[in-house]
């Protein structure tokens, strides 16, 4: 079985992590699986690091549609058993194209495909329908929810036979390999996420805000549009003693940063099956997040976690005043339970595992 997965190549964060975790867990264990970028960017970058068969389309623009003879072309010589799109872009490519494969064609959806444009005006509500047709032609949809699998279903209008959940999986390192904490004496806690609106820092920002304690310490690792903002907001707040904003952290300076952290969290508006959160676990902080996506799949109670309602400060402030209030053995237990829960569930391994089978059904 041959298959090609296909991303536009500019993830920089959780996608990116989906696609190269996946892709290096096919090659250890053995699956002929390639990746094709449209255009060059972190994610081939990533790939080619990983040991992972790699190619560029090299379109000269987000919407270069003068290079899918080039991508129709590339597939059928290539002779793909199947092909597996990551992204609106490539899902968009593929659409205007299916019709001329030979393989068969399935749709990682990572996020919700109405907000995917959200905020682009004109322009993104065309982007959004196409996205949205593209779901409907696909042999097979991918949903990392069961909430997305619902919305896909229900209001895209996707046969319930194409879809399948499938939740995100990480590789976790053994605890012999999880760098010892550092000594420090302020409540840590860390957000990794993109500052754009949808992750909603802003709310975390008026939740510290309304706790008013100046043992928190705040580490923001994100870039995007409200970097600005937000650190405006924190100057507005005075806070910028309490948050420092770090912008874009490799996994390498994040591992080191959570060295030093109490707890991770995250305040989207909305979210899929987050790895960060996942990410954090696997280096034993406990973890608090607003209640999106299949989230409670990943905090089954509150015995191995934290759960905001969305959008909602007081709550966001309630449940971090409860881990606050925690004493640090017991904290500390709730991270190790937690990661010895969501490795047993979630590996990059159950992951593989999963998306083979539908593979093997849907070529018979």
């Amino acid at each position: 079985m041959k298959v090609l997965h296909i991303n536009a190549g500019l993830e920089n964060g959780g996608g990116l992590s989906h696609i190269i975790n996946l892709l290096t867990e096919a090659k250890l264990s053995g699956q002929d699986f390639e990746l094709l970028t449209l255009a060059e960017g972190p994610v081939d970058k990533a790939a080619r690091e990983a040991g992972i068969t790699t190619y560029c389309l090299g379109a000269q623009s987000r919407y270069d549609l003068a290079s899918l003879k080039k991508l129709t072309a590339f597939i059928n010589e290539h002779h793909y058993d199947l092909v597996h799109t990551h992204g609106a872009r490539a899902n968009l490519f593929l659409s205007l194209i299916h019709h001329k494969l030979q393989a068969k064609w399935c749709i990682t959806v990572h996020s919700d495909p109405y907000l995917d444009f959200a905020g682009r005006g004109f322009l993104g509500k065309i982007f959004t329908k196409l996205n949205l047709r593209a779901l409907k032609k696909a042999d097979c949809v991918f949903a990392v929810t069961q909430r997305f699998a619902k919305l896909i279903t229900d209001q895209v209008g996707v046969k319930p036979e194409r879809v399948h959940v499938i939740y995100n999986g990480i590789f976790f390192h053994d605890d012999s390999e999880i760098p010892a904490k550092y000594e420090h004496m302020y409540f840590n806690i860390v957000n990794v996420a993109r500052t754009e609106k949808i992750k909603g820092q802003e709310l975390l920002l008026k939740a510290l805000k309304k706790i008013d304690d100046s043992h928190i310490r705040l580490y923001i690792a994100g870039d995007g549009s409200q970097l600005e903002p937000l650190k405006a907001l924190a100057r507005q707040f005075d806070l910028s003693p309490q948050v420092t904003f770090h912008g874009f952290m490799t996994q390498k300076q994040l591992k080191n940063l959570y060295r030093r952290m109490n707890l991770a969290v995250l305040t989207s508006y909305s979210e899929s099956f987050p790895l960060v959160l996942l990410e954090a676990s696997d280096n034993q902080i406990p973890i608090l997040s607003t209640d999106v996506g299949d989230i409670h799949m990943m905090i089954p109670d509150d015995q191995h976690g934290f759960i905001a309602k969305t959008g909602d400060v007081d709550s966001i402030a309630s449940q971090l005043k409860k881990a606050i209030a925690m004493p640090t053995a017991e904290l500390e237990a709730m991270g190790v339970r937690e990661k010895k829960y969501v490795a047993s569930h979630f590996s990059i391994k159950n992951q593989l595992t999963e998306i083979l089978k539908v593979y093997r059904n849907l070529l018979k």
